[in-house]
């Protein structure tokens, strides 16, 4: 038998209203990748956030190589008994080098005053060939792409000399490739290191392809732990909601109405001032979808955001039911019957810092639904009202509307965006990115209401990472490649092998 690294004996964490772990037993062995899975809320970001210290269990015992965490377990104390952890989304200073990042706090110095560059790179240097992820020392964070900004939060936590690594959505945002970079590092480390790597995530095929073991979470309980030779995809997804999740076909055939969104001939630059888009253009009609395909970072995002008017295009135009929209300000373009569900659900989706309520409340005032209302508590009384019908329709889990946003799981918080902004009930909508971190049963429901606004003839613009998402849900494909157009096929037309070649730039379609 392998040795025991992680234990946790009857471990409950209750917070005001929700238990979010329930009686926890499990050990983790030195040496394995062990996957954590579950529903958004099901207790797996709080059970790593107990390990590494960052809250108390209420309930239980902790031990990490046979020794108690005790009371007063920080993640300073996790880090010193050999535990690290990188967090979905990352704590990175996007001013300051990789060096400085990943030594922040343990910078060499000079005569033990003067912060010693030439030092801090050499030892990230001399870090990365150990661990084998390559990196710059002296290049700005925040020039790094996602894939690299991730591998210098891995350096930073590998520093302190980790034997428990934990990976929370580690390939949220990552392409392919770079999911496939990741997980060599990780077959690696554990290979040649004997670390174990802890990775909570809600991709099942990645949990098939680099897990030891799976640990399935439901409702802060834990379900099952399972051999991931011995098990399945199906098998998971059953145990993680409850029921079977089978993603059929959920379009209907029907013809496609009117033009609704048009972009033409549309150009504009990226934050550092270069070309981003190219003479881009598309059209979506009433009660279509269609699907962005691109490896990310070839102009999806400025795209979104020169529809939606948050950006500067340089030429072309962007056409909304036959008004020519390109000058406009977003609200403006939002009045005239857009809905947008942007990329970055925590910087752009939502006000983290304000109450459920709030946020699923935002844009009705001008609506006419909720304004109107003689004095402040009446208003209350009808936000939380109509916030408490949405929650319910969209299977928001949390312990009650008036929570700040921030206190919910990553896939809640797309929740309250999706059912915001399908509530306006536009006729076009821009979704970029809708089951990004998001686990299987809510990814199921939220196709579910996206092939829903199509039947009831909404035209969507659908932006997202996941080919099998766009394969499944658009009536439309366009491949975006370097900020130009280099394919557009029907559904069916193209299988997804060869729709990647379209992706990379090296077949373009004939105009």
């Amino acid at each position: 038998m392998p040795n025991e690294i992680v234990r946790f004996s009857h471990v409950s964490m209750q917070f005001p209203g929700t238990l979010a772990n329930d009686d926890i037993s499990l050990s983790i062995y030195e040496g394995e990748v062990f996957a954590l899975v579950g529903e958004n809320g099901a207790g797996k970001s709080t059970l790593m956030n107990l390990l590494y210290g960052l809250n108390q269990p209420t309930l239980g015992e902790i031990r990490i190589g046979g020794v108690p965490t005790g009371n007063a377990h920080s993640p300073e104390k996790a880090m010193q008994m050999g535990v690290s952890m990188v967090h979905q989304h990352f704590k990175l200073v996007p001013s300051f080098t990789v060096a400085q990042n990943i030594l922040l706090g343990h910078e060499p110095k000079k005569l033990g005053l003067f912060y010693d560059g030439k030092r801090a790179e050499q030892m990230v240097r001399e870090l990365s060939e150990t661990y084998g992820l390559e990196v710059n020392p002296s290049d700005v964070v925040r020039d790094l792409s996602i894939g690299l900004q991730q591998r210098v939060e891995i350096l930073k936590a590998l520093r302190t000399g980790a034997k428990v690594l934990i990976l929370d959505e580690p390939t949220a945002v990552l392409t392919a490739q770079e999911t496939e970079e990741l997980f060599g590092v990780i077959r690696r480390i554990v290979r040649e290191k004997n670390m174990t790597v802890i990775m909570i995530t809600h991709r099942l095929p990645e949990v098939m392809q680099i897990s030891d073991r799976v640990g399935v979470m439901r409702r802060g309980k834990m379900i099952d732990v399972l051999e991931t030779a011995h098990t399945s995809e199906q098998a998971i997804s059953s145990l993680m909601v409850g029921r079977d999740v089978i993603f059929d076909d959920l379009r209907t055939e029907q013809e496609a109405g009117e033009e609704k969104l048009a972009v033409n001939g549309l150009t504009a630059l990226n934050d550092r001032m270069l070309p981003a888009l190219r003479g881009v253009s598309l059209s979506v009609h009433a009660g279509e979808i269609v699907g962005v395909c691109g490896v990310e970072g070839n102009g999806q995002t400025e795209l979104s955001e020169c529809i939606m008017g948050m950006r500067e295009q340089t030429g072309g135009s962007v056409i909304l039911n036959g008004k020519d929209i390109s000058r406009m300000k977003p609200r403006q373009i939002r009045d005239m019957g857009v809905s947008f569900i942007p990329e970055d659900r925590l910087s752009t989706g939502v006000d983290q810092k304000s109450s459920i309520a709030e946020n699923l409340a935002l844009g009705k005032h001008r609506t006419g639904l909720l304004s109107g209302l003689r004095g402040i508590h009446l208003r209350r009384g009808k936000v939380k009202k109509y916030a408490q019908q949405l929650e319910k329709q969209f299977d928001i889990r949390c312990a009650g509307v008036d929570e700040p946003v921030q206190s919910l799981s990553g896939g809640n918080v797309q929740k309250v965006v999706i059912a915001r902004e399908f509530s306006f009930d536009t006729p076009v909508l821009v979704i970029c990115q809708p089951t990004r971190g998001v686990d299987i049963g809510a990814i199921e429901f939220i196709h579910e209401r996206i092939i829903e606004k199509r039947n009831e003839g909404c035209a969507i613009l659908l932006i997202s990472a996941d080919l099998d998402e766009l394969f499944r849900l658009s009536d439309t494909l366009v491949t975006l490649y370097d900020g130009r157009i280099t394919g557009k096929f029907k559904a069916g037309e193209i299988s997804m092998e060869e729709i990647g070649f379209y992706m990379l730039g090296a077949k373009v379609q004939d105009s």
